[in-house]
């Protein structure tokens, strides 16, 4: 299985929010990252067909899903940044609702319904109303609808927001066991919730797919421009000025600063092997280099 994204762009008014997307998805989970507004959402949408594409197109196996539709369809899961609810409903008659819009069968529905409350910790909120919930199980709910026709293809837009750290564990393990065979699309800009379980790292900027890559070598990218330094008090806001500052950790009288810098910051400074947060910092931090043209990098995934 294969879904392809051929020049896709997407234009509102005077604002491009998908600029010529071109990849290739196989079976896998991909983490999709980038800061607010850098156009995962309008992406994810199009893909989902709740948006159509001002040009470009999106094919599965070669064929646009504008023709296959409702076989495209059959094969989603989505769960949007935004869910809407039914304040009255009780969880288990929401998941049933949802299972007969998605055209499963009565008995496929309530089996469904019944495997997926428990895999979301909410069998014993099962039969109480939606509207007495908290944010998080409003969340726990939208990721269990998306899993109700066991979709070939699974979008979660910002899933773990509003989850405790307990939660993103059940979160992040629910999603490894299910992406089996499947595409899977997760957007957020939680760094730690895709670092465990992505098998490939997209970063999204301005519209554009600015790199990617596996999530082994994706970091890649920065090696030697991720620094530690030992400083004393005073230095450090100086320090945080000019650089990014990944992290401060006070060791004794000194305080070893984490920086992102693309040229040593100073005499001492020892360059460390970056993670998945650095990289995201290096793009998306305060003090993000403005220099960079990497954009061509990852117009082919």
């Amino acid at each position: 299985m294969q879904l392809q994204l051929k020049n896709l762009c997407r234009q509102f008014a005077t604002t491009c929010a998908v600029n010529h997307v071109n990849a290739t998805l196989s079976p896998g989970i991909y983490g999709l990252l980038g800061a607010n507004g850098a156009g995962k959402t309008t992406l994810m949408r199009m893909i989902c067909g709740v948006l159509k594409p001002t040009y470009g197109s999106i094919r599965l196996n070669g064929k646009s899903i504008e023709k296959l539709r409702e076989r495209y369809y059959s094969l989603l899961g989505y769960m949007p940044q935004d869910f809407g609810f039914y304040p009255d409903f009780t969880a288990r008659e929401f998941l049933l609702y949802m299972a007969a819009v998605k055209g499963l069968d009565a008995k496929t529905a309530k089996t469904r319904t019944e495997e997926l409350l428990p895999m979301v910790n909410l069998q014993e909120a099962a039969n109480k109303k939606i509207k007495s919930y908290s944010g998080g199980m409003k969340q726990r709910l939208g990721i269990a609808q998306a899993q109700l026709n066991h979709p070939a293809i699974l979008i979660l837009d910002e899933p773990t927001a509003g989850l405790d750290p307990k939660e993103r564990v059940r979160f992040r393990n629910l999603i490894s066991d299910a992406a089996k065979g499947k595409i899977v699309i997760l957007s957020t800009h939680i760094v730690s919730d895709v670092s465990s379980i992505a098998d490939s790292i997209i970063v999204m900027k301005d519209g554009r797919f600015l790199l990617s890559g596996p999530m082994e070598t994706i970091t890649d990218q920065i090696k030697g421009r991720v620094w530690e330094i030992l400083a004393a008090d005073c230095e450090v806001p100086a320090y945080s000025r000019q650089y990014t500052v990944v992290n401060l950790r006070r060791e004794n009288n000194l305080v070893r600063l984490r920086i992102i810098s693309n040229m040593p910051p100073a005499a001492g400074a020892v360059p460390v092997e970056p993670n998945l947060e650095d990289l995201f910092l290096y793009y998306f931090g305060e003090g993000a280099q403005s220099e960079r043209s990497d954009y061509d990098a990852a117009d082919q995934i």
